[in-house]
């Protein structure tokens, strides 16, 4: 739904056919795994073992001498499965997904709008041509008071064609738009002062546009081949190496071209002075310097310190730029691991918590996916973000949110393989009982005595 909100506008009124959208939403879902997954198997781990509890079918496994890790065993080995299916569809098939998905949403956004002309609306989605009808038949064909302004020599309203009736139609085809006109009455205005002006009229006159650029074109893939989600791991650690040489070497150039601008700079100021030393000579040619050969010097001085700053600030926004796409290859390829890694701790959230609360269906679960889900999603952007502002290492900011959640599922598989009471209901009720007993008595005490 999101992406749909994001693109409607782009789509809407330009008359894509139903299987490219069904096309295009079936590429975009593939980025839906990274976050459906790991919230399917926290929230499927802990309904099963919600309801296994609710029915009392651990308590059955587990007095027939059954422990929790070998009844999880199963569904361990099946998780894991899991987890390297998404390690598959992260490193193999996203980057197919993605490219596919961009290539084609490109397409649909540089697609023309459908062509439709609305009585009384003045039509510019031709090139070259604005195009007002008046009334138009229920067939769509036929046209009534029609007026034709050619703007293809991009000098204005300076050929015009009025027509009272017509009918229009579209090559078998579709590469053009046919306009059988009748009473036709032409104005054109010429630059010519001996002719500046031409009239005509005619009984029956075809105009024809050209639809080319309405038809559905598909991009080559190679437009995105190159962007950082379209990449497998290897293509990524290939292009962050590019990527850093091509940093380093900037970096160098800039050194390199700072020492040299400061040399010929020393070089044109103090070339008569080679035989002292720098300290000295800078000093005797700056005291045997008159009062305008100083400001001259003050003023070249400024100047190249205002240069070397603006090159610097330049350079410095370009090493960020660079930076940035580095951080963004080094998310990527994190992001190749923690779907799998994510889906792995989350089981062992999800299972222990399930046999712990004892509730299965769709209440207190969801409830508890819900709130574990977005503690996890919001450190996962959180580092994210911070990596990109390169505040953070990748290899640190990727794995927050697992490094957290982490100890969280060892704490509760201990918990559950200990059969505790930790998150029992019952328990709470009755230690809450227990609390609210001795001020019950005091309550019931100073009432009688009051009394």
């Amino acid at each position: 739904m999101q992406f749909l909100w994001n693109y409607l506008e782009d789509m809407v009124g330009k008359g894509i056919e139903g299987m490219v959208l069904i096309e295009l939403f079936a590429f975009a879902s593939a980025n839906l795994v990274t976050m459906a997954l790991p919230l399917a198997i926290l929230l499927s781990s802990i309904m099963t073992f919600g309801n296994l509890g609710e029915n009392y079918e651990l308590v059955a496994m587990k007095s027939s001498g059954i422990s929790l890790g070998r009844i999880m065993l199963p569904l361990i080995i099946f998780n894991l499965v899991i987890s390297g299916l998404a390690f598959y569809h992260s490193n193999n098939v996203m980057p197919v997904a993605n490219l596919k998905f961009k290539t084609l949403l490109y397409d649909v956004m540089h697609q023309r709008p459908a062509l439709e002309f609305k009585p009384g609306v003045f039509y510019t989605g031709i090139d070259g041509f604005t195009i007002r009808i008046k009334e138009k038949d229920e067939n769509g064909q036929g046209m009534r008071k029609i007026q034709i302004y050619d703007h293809t020599m991009h000098n204005g309203n300076k050929e015009i064609t009025l027509a009272e009736s017509g009918n229009m139609a579209t090559t078998v085809d579709g590469r053009f738009l046919i306009f059988d006109l009748y009473n036709v009455r032409r104005y054109k205005e010429n630059n010519g002062k001996s002719h500046p002006f031409d009239y005509s009229e005619m009984d029956q006159h075809t105009v024809r546009f050209d639809l080319t650029s309405f038809q559905f074109n598909r991009t080559d893939d190679d437009l995105f081949k190159d962007h950082y989600e379209m990449l497998n791991l290897k293509q990524l650690e290939a292009s962050m190496d590019t990527l850093t040489g091509k940093l380093d070497a900037r970096m160098q150039d800039y050194q390199k071209a700072m020492s040299n601008r400061l040399q010929i700079y020393a070089d044109t100021n103090f070339a008569k002075t080679d035989s002292l030393p720098t300290e000295i000579r800078t000093k005797d040619l700056f005291d045997n310097m008159n009062q305008n050969e100083k400001l001259g010097l003050y003023s070249t001085a400024i100047n190249i310190a205002r240069s070397s700053k603006t090159y610097s600030q330049s350079i410095n926004d370009e090493k960020e730029m660079r930076e940035r796409r580095v951080y963004m290859h080094e998310i990527e390829w994190h992001k190749k691991f923690t779907l799998s890694f994510a889906c792995i701790v989350l089981f062992f959230i999800g299972a222990p918590l399930g046999a712990i609360i004892r509730k299965g269906g769709l209440g207190m679960p969801v409830v508890f996916s819900i709130l574990i889900f977005i503690i996890y999603h919001i450190i996962t952007m959180s580092g994210m973000k911070l990596v990109k502002q390169g505040e953070l290492s990748a290899n640190i900011g990727m794995w927050m949110a697992t490094a957290t959640l982490l100890p969280l599922g060892a704490f509760l598989t201990y918990k559950a393989t200990t059969d505790s009471v930790l998150l029992d209901s019952g328990f709470y009720n009755f230690l809450i009982k227990k609390i609210k007993a001795p001020f019950l008595f005091l309550a019931k005490f100073f009432k009688k005595k009051s009394s």
